[in-house]
Formats: C-alpha cells, structure tokens, sequence
C-alpha cells in the first residue's frame, strides 16, 4: 500500500527521494525494519493477552522431564510471527504480482489449519488438537490452490528455457549447468507434498526454545538472495538459472520473514515467553516450501531445509525401527533416545541452549552450501 502511495506522489509531484520505492533492495530493507518493529510493538502486547486467557502450553508428556517447566507458557505466538509478515507485505509488496499472492495465500492459509488445530488444544482442551487427516487435508487444499495456479499461469508458459516455451513444471537441479527437470503432470502433486511436508517438518522442529524461528529466518534470507536473482534478468543470466519476471518481489516477503523471526526471537530465545504454536510452524514451513516452488529451487530443500529434513528424517526412522522390531522381536526398540533429533540430544545432557546454538551453525553452513550450488555448476 505504501508502495502505490510512493509511486502515486512521485509520478504526480516528483518529491525528491520517493523514487527508490521501486528498488526491491529498499523496499525489501524497509519490510524488514518494518517487521521488527511490528513484532517489538505486538509482541508484549499478545504475550498478556495470552496469559490473560490463561492460553498456555499444555505439559508434554512424550518430551524429556525438563520441559515440565514450560507447561503453562504462552502460546499460539505465531500470531505475532504472522502479523509482522503480512502487514510489511502488504505495505511494501506489489499486490498485483502473482507471487506476492500466492504467497499471502499460502500464509494465511496453513495460518488458519494451525490457529484451529492450536485452539482446539489450548482453548477447548482437545490433546490431540486438529483430527491429523483434518490438518492434512487443510494442507492439500492450500497446496492444491498453489500447484493449479502455477501450472495454468500464462506468465510462466510464455517463458522461454533453452529454446522450450514455459516452465510452468520445470524446476531447476543444482550441482548441474543447463540442467531442468520436468514435474509434468505430476507437477501439482509434487507441489501438495511439497506444502505438507515442510510445513509439518518446521512444526517437528518446534521443540526448543528458539529452534523452529532461528533456523526459518536463516532460510528466508537465503530465500531472498535467490529470489532477488530469479527476478533480475542480469544476475539469472549470469549465474545462468531460469529468469521469472515478477519473482523478485518474493525478497518482499523474505525479508519481512527475516525481520519478524529476529523480533519474535526476542521473545522465544531460551527461556522462552511464548512459544510459536502451530499457528506460526504450520504457516512458516508451508511458505518455505512455497517459495522455493515459486522460484523453481524445490530440489535445493533438501540441503537448505536440512535441520527440518534431518528433524523429519528421525522421527520416521524411530517409528518405522520401533514398529518393524516390536514385530520381529515382540518389544520395540528405538535408534534415537528420543524423537525429534533435537530431544536425542537433549537427552543426553546437551544444555537447550548449546543445542539450538549448534543447529544454527549447521544452518548457516547448510545456506552456504545452498547459494554455492548456484555457481558450481
């Protein structure tokens, strides 16, 4: 909105300085500072309201005994996550682009499925929260919503790809030069997986205190360096990755992602005062695995999401393991000391903090190590 009324005044009265609202650098700097602020602003102010309904976090009972403590701190924060995204998008992003869109939509959305999956838990006093096929089928529907869109824009068949006309199901493969592969008609599908299994990897990843948000806000900075070269014909060119018109204005809504996972950090960090919930896990991995979809790097999650992959990766091996040795044995035995990775650690006496510290690090190598497919090649 911001962005129209800059344009506006500066097309009819030619201020000076008004201008630079059409560099993505600025406004993308501005949605972050924007987020920040929005999340020091609200986030006291949602944490009393919180502990004023008395919405806290039930205790545990599958996690390690020190997190008895944390029974009864507030949650449903995603709310502040949420709010210091969407407002700085909608004041600083181009509405009228199709990623900023589908984009929103994809927040809001999975926002949704998790604030009724939260308030089902906390408010009503339901465990078990959201019915699981319910969650799920509220992801299907969103990632369904983001395939269908993606596979029928006209914006994206009229792009051209080595001689080929349209993208719309191709994705880019990394390590290798002039190298796509083509979804086809599995496109919309691979897309629907895409939106469940990231959303539901960053929510298994909210275990400790300052895990879940840390590690999304490193990944949405890398997200926003990709976008930005997605979206600038020069740069595509040079680093040789398929160019999206319109695509750069994703570095809109990355950066307020980065802006408002600092703020709600601020919070979060060890020991936390309000936790994420699903509410903000839920909307923040499905718009991860969004963007990279949009932008054509899904193959890239697997080594830029890699402490929400390696997450994931424990708890299916621990079930399948605990399940195939109860039937082979007739007691079921476990690879890990607890399920998801971080609680392994946790048990074997590693301080929450110097956990969380740690995954960071790998984080940070892991982003490395994601920007520098783009240039060996």
């Amino acid at each position: 909105m911001l962005y129209y009324l800059f344009s506006l005044l500066e097309k009819i009265y030619h201020p000076p300085g008004f201008g630079v609202v059409r560099y993505l650098t600025f406004r993308a700097a501005a949605a972050a500072v924007t987020a920040l602020i929005i999340s020091f602003w609200i986030g006291p102010k949602i944490i009393r309201l919180l502990k004023k309904h008395q919405i806290g976090e039930a205790a545990k009972v599958e996690a390690p005994k020190s997190h008895l403590s944390k029974a009864g701190t507030p949650t449903m924060g995603g709310l502040i996550v949420l709010g210091s995204v969407l407002v700085p998008t909608l004041l600083w992003g181009d509405l009228k682009n199709m990623y900023v869109l589908l984009i929103l939509v994809v927040t809001v959305g999975l926002g949704l499925v998790g604030f009724l999956d939260d308030y089902l838990k906390v408010v009503k006093k339901k465990p078990k929260g959201l019915i699981g096929w319910y969650k799920i089928f509220g992801q299907v529907v969103v990632g369904l919503i983001l395939g269908s869109t993606l596979y029928f824009a006209p914006e994206l068949k009229a792009v051209v790809v080595n001689g080929v006309h349209g993208v719309n199901t191709l994705t880019t493969v990394p390590f290798f030069k002039n190298v796509t592969f083509d979804f086809s008609y599995l496109y919309i599908p691979m897309v629907i997986f895409i939106i469940t299994a990231t959303s539901n990897a960053v929510n298994l990843t909210d275990g400790l205190d300052g895990l879940a948000i840390g590690t999304v806000g490193i990944v949405a900075l890398t997200l926003a360096a990709i976008s930005y070269i997605s979206g600038n014909v020069e740069f595509s060119s040079y680093l040789n990755v398929i160019y999206l018109r319109g695509s750069g204005e994703l570095v809109i809504y990355c950066a307020a992602l980065v802006g408002a996972a600092l703020g709600f950090l601020w919070f979060n960090s060890y020991p936390a005062q309000v936790f994420m919930g699903d509410t903000g896990s839920l909307a923040l991995g499905g718009a991860i695995g969004a963007t990279t979809i949009m932008i054509k790097k899904e193959l890239i999650l697997p080594i830029l999401g890699g402490i929400f992959f390696m997450e994931t990766a424990s708890v299916i091996i621990q079930r399948l393991y605990f399940k195939y040795t109860k039937k082979r044995f007739g007691e079921g035995r476990r690879v890990f000391k607890m399920a998801p990775l971080h609680h392994h650690f946790e048990m074997q006496g590693i301080p929450e903090p110097k956990i969380v510290m740690r995954f960071y690090i790998i984080a940070v190598l892991l982003m490395i190590v994601s920007l520098a497919t783009f240039k060996v090649r």
